[in-house]
């Protein structure tokens, strides 16, 4: 039986080998609910914190989607894949045996700050009305267009010569050559829409070589932390955050019952009337808590809502 009426946010610790729409799938059949919905899509083989929204919290997943992420992963130099991860094809081997760890972290300072990258073919972007990914799959590749991203930090926690790298690698090259060079376990702090994979691409190419990346894992997402996450297996309606959560970072405004009503019917207000100053986006608060809407800028003087949920409470 649907419970339509359930709203809230799940932080789910995702496992590897599912896709994000895959969890989407289990929080619905887990919770009894159909309208279930994700932040910042992860890849099938990584894993760590997915945000998802259920019921009128799937309305407010823009917020989570736009905000900072903290990734973990291990990043293996002296290959180079089709995916840019462990599960591509191997495209080439290099012996970055020399390399060293000084080297590595000096390398990472130029893939800080505002960068640029290219999409992967492997991911989830459309061209055309398809996934690059099923153009990759059919042997095709296009023409990607750069995109802005902030790295605000790239850090190397551990590194080391030790690892056997062929044990990540799905395929080898025809000759039988397997990678030589060492492995350095990362961390990211980034803007959404990075690609992790291609910062590992990057780093490889940086240092007269190659790389790819596994073992990649979301450990926060904006306010949402690693350490909050509770796995598919132990979800229940108890589990659930409220949807005030989802809009954590944006500045919150309690009105009186009066304006209450006027935020409940969408009305322009003027700055003057919500007491505020900036551009916004604001978060509109009941005197009870109750998440009302979303308010934003209209002009010099006035706010709009970008969104009311106090109709639908």
């Amino acid at each position: 039986m649907s419970d339509s009426h359930l709203d809230g946010v799940a932080v789910i610790d995702k496992p590897p080998g599912m896709t994000s729409h895959d969890v989407v799938y289990a929080v619905r059949k887990k919770l009894h609910t159909k309208k279930v919905g994700h932040a910042g899509t992860l890849d099938p083989d990584a894993t760590g914190v997915l945000v998802v929204g259920v019921g009128r919290g799937t309305r407010l997943l823009r917020f989570a989607q736009a905000s900072v992420k903290t990734y973990t992963g291990k990043i293996h130099f002296g290959a180079a894949t089709s995916s840019l991860d462990a599960s591509g094809e191997v495209m080439a081997t290099f012996d970055m045996s020399g390399l060293t760890k000084e080297s590595v972290i000096s390398a990472t300072t130029f893939l800080t700050g505002c960068i640029s990258q290219i999409p992967p073919m492997v991911s989830s972007l459309k061209f055309q009305g398809k996934r690059l990914h099923q153009l990759a799959r059919e042997g095709r590749e296009v023409e990607r267009e750069p995109r802005s991203v902030e790295i605000y930090e790239f850090s190397v926690l551990e590194f080391g010569h030790d690892e056997d790298q062929s044990l990540y690698l799905k395929s080898f090259l025809s000759s039988g050559v397997k990678p030589v060079g060492p492995t350095a376990e990362v961390k990211v702090v980034c803007s959404v829409g990075t690609y992790i994979r291609s910062l590992a691409d990057d780093l490889g190419k940086l240092l007269q070589g190659g790389a790819f990346l596994s073992d990649l894992r979301r450990i926060s997402s904006g306010g949402f932390d690693i350490g909050d996450a509770v796995t598919l297996e132990d979800l229940d309606v108890s589990s659930l955050q409220p949807i005030t959560n989802l809009v954590q970072d944006l500045e919150s405004i309690v009105v009186s019952p009066e304006l209450e009503a006027a935020v409940a019917n969408g009305k322009v207000l003027t700055i003057t009337e919500l007491a505020t100053t900036g551009s916004g986006p604001w978060a509109i608060v009941s005197l009870s808590g109750n998440l009302l809407g979303v308010y934003e800028a209209y002009t010099d003087f006035t706010v709009k809502p970008m969104l009311i949920l106090a109709n639908n409470m």
